[in-house]
């Protein structure tokens, strides 16, 4: 009896000092102006930089996000001249707009803006405050994607050409991973027709 009662106690010790190993992980959710927790980047197969994924602070989408990469094409290098003056700046040219403030203190964040239209050049905007830029991942409707590598680059207020599609592609969301080097910057994408 005692031997039962010995390798009984026995087994239930050692149940509960293995339970740790096989218990979920826990994750630590906070809430932090508008972020809903910090993780490591996801991407999808075939995504074409080769570094290691950041962890970020994720603003979920507004929207559905409707399509998911399917293919990559060829990653765009930024080149990052700065536009004094453009037709782009004319808003009857632009289809669609979307912007994001981001603040220092959330350091490398990833949003995601919902384009869901049709047009010819994107456009990336500092409106206000310095923003440095990882990457930004452009989906079109029928589930190509395009990499922007901005390589870190810092970048002050202005209007920068991020991509053209002479063909008139749809394009169903735009990824981005940011992060502000002043208090507060403010980013924006515009497309237009």
């Amino acid at each position: 009896m005692k031997r039962i009662l010995m390798s009984a106690l026995l087994l239930v010790l050692g149940l509960q000092m293995a339970a740790p190993a096989f218990a979920a992980r826990r994750v630590v959710v906070r809430h932090h102006r508008g972020v809903h927790h910090r993780t490591t980047v996801v991407v999808h197969r075939g995504w074409p930089l080769r570094r290691p994924a950041r962890v970020v602070y994720v603003r979920p989408a507004r929207t559905v996000i409707r399509v998911a990469p399917v293919r990559y094409l060829a990653p765009v290098v930024f080149v990052g001249t700065v536009v004094a003056v453009s037709a782009s700046a004319n808003r009857d040219v632009l289809v669609w707009q979307d912007a994001e403030t981001i603040s220092r203190d959330e350091d490398w964040t990833e949003i995601t803006l919902n384009a869901d239209a049709r047009g010819r050049k994107l456009w990336y905007e500092v409106v206000g405050g310095r923003v440095q830029a990882d990457w930004a991942e452009v989906v079109f409707e029928n589930g190509d994607a395009t990499v922007v590598d901005f390589n870190e680059r810092t970048l002050g207020p202005g209007l920068y050409s991020l991509l053209d599609f002479a063909d008139g592609r749809k394009v169903d969301h735009v990824r981005m991973v940011l992060r502000a080097k002043s208090d507060e910057a403010r980013v924006a994408l515009k497309m237009e027709k």
